[in-house]
């Protein structure tokens, strides 16, 4: 809904995991609001609403130069310190305290699914106790499984990371052949997963075989698997998702972690334990025994956080993740009172999106999976996947041909 602008402060917060590319929503936030007179200071919180309930020092945004900002901008990690939490009715009084104690009038919010749903429960605060307060969700996330959007900022930069680790693990794997299994970040999603298959180039080249969150996990399946491509490449490399999931829909990683920790929303931390990696191993070695009989030779590793912050982004989700925090600072200047960002693929020959604004309702707390055409039977993935997450990457690296 668009209305009069108000005069009062901006301020801008990071949340959930960070990315290689998270601060360059930040600065394009900053940019779309400076030289706007209702806008008087642009104010960063640390740590979130972390830091708004715990009455932190704000950081005064709007003091930075072009030049430190540039280098912000282009520093991986949440540059302002990021948050988890989820706030709650008691925590509503300390927020706005915070905020009327610095006449914010403006909140910008940068993170996934879940900091959708915090930007959400604020706006209806607001509403709630009168306090006029205008709230933009900011898009980004590894995962790449926010509703309404194409893609998401940080889904770039991560899958990029993943490509390349697959490929150089792939040519380790084929100088000594054996079977490597490599656990991808995904709790529900399997796009990052996914773009594993980015790595081949020619025939026989890995991931082998790609297992993912939408596609319930079989352990018969996945030994008569692995035995078919070792038959047939004398090795195999595998990409897992964090998050599979058994027939009943349980998160297979999750109850192989004794006292696994949980965020206020409810997540279970998975990519902190190599856990999966290890069962996995184990059953292969258990269940398949090469022509001597003895186990054959498997290898496990968890990529885990390494995903989200390598500081080699692709430059168009550098493009993208600094245009969506100016699309919200413009629609806020617009007039418009909240809403979440969202990307729209217009076309990909060539590749065009277009930035739009959602309502919060319809992106707060809401998963987005692969598509049935994004995958192909069991264990891979189909060539619209390809062509689909081949523009958001960037240029690969060109090996030389198997001798």
């Amino acid at each position: 809904m668009a209305s009069r602008l108000i005069e009062g402060n901006a301020i801008i917060g990071q949340s959930g995991g960070p990315t290689a590319v998270i601060n360059q929503s930040l600065v394009g936030i900053i940019e779309g609001l400076r030289g706007y007179k209702p806008v008087k200071k642009i104010f960063g919180m640390r740590h979130g609403v972390d830091g708004l309930i715990k009455h932190m020092p704000l950081v005064d945004l709007g003091a930075l130069s072009t030049e430190t900002l540039e280098k912000i901008a282009k520093t991986p990690s949440a540059c302002l310190g990021s948050s988890r939490s989820k706030p709650t009715e008691a925590d509503a009084p300390k927020i706005f305290e915070a905020c009327k104690a610095n006449d914010i009038r403006y909140f910008f919010y940068i993170g996934g699914n879940d900091s959708s749903d915090t930007c959400r429960i604020i706006h209806e605060m607001g509403v709630k106790t009168g306090y006029e307060l205008r709230c933009f969700h900011v898009p980004k996330t590894v995962d790449n499984d926010l509703m309404g959007n194409d893609h998401t900022p940080g889904f770039g930069s991560a899958a990029r990371y993943v490509a390349m680790a697959f490929m150089a693990d792939d040519r380790d794997n084929a100088s000594l052949p054996g079977i490597k299994i490599n656990v991808v970040m995904g709790r529900n999603a399997g796009f990052l997963t996914a773009a594993s298959a980015l790595a081949r180039h020619g025939e026989g080249d890995g991931p082998h075989l790609i297992y993912l969150p939408e596609v319930p996990f079989d352990v018969d399946r996945f030994i008569e698997d692995v035995k078919g491509v070792v038959g047939k490449y004398n090795r195999c490399q595998i990409a897992v998702s964090e998050g599979i999931k058994d027939k009943e829909g349980k998160d297979i990683a999750a109850s192989l972690i004794s006292g696994a920790q949980t965020d206020a929303h409810g997540n279970a931390q998975l990519s902190g334990s190599g856990a999966l990696g290890d069962m996995l191993s184990n059953l292969i070695k258990e269940r398949f025994k090469s022509p001597s009989g003895k186990p054959p030779r498997v290898r496990a590793d968890t990529l885990g956080y390494l995903q989200r912050c390598w500081p080699e982004p692709s430059p168009v989700d550098a493009a993208e993740a600094r245009g969506v925090g100016i699309k919200a600072a413009t629609e806020a200047m617009n007039g418009l009172t909240d809403g979440s960002v969202a990307i729209i693929r217009m076309s990909n020959h060539p590749y065009r999106v277009e930035k739009r604004v959602l309502k919060l309702s319809d992106v707060a707390a809401k998963t987005r999976v692969m598509p049935p055409e994004f995958i192909n039977g069991t264990h891979d993935v189909s060539r619209a996947f390809i062509e689909y997450c081949k523009p958001l990457v960037g240029e690969l690296p060109h090996f030389a041909p198997r001798l």
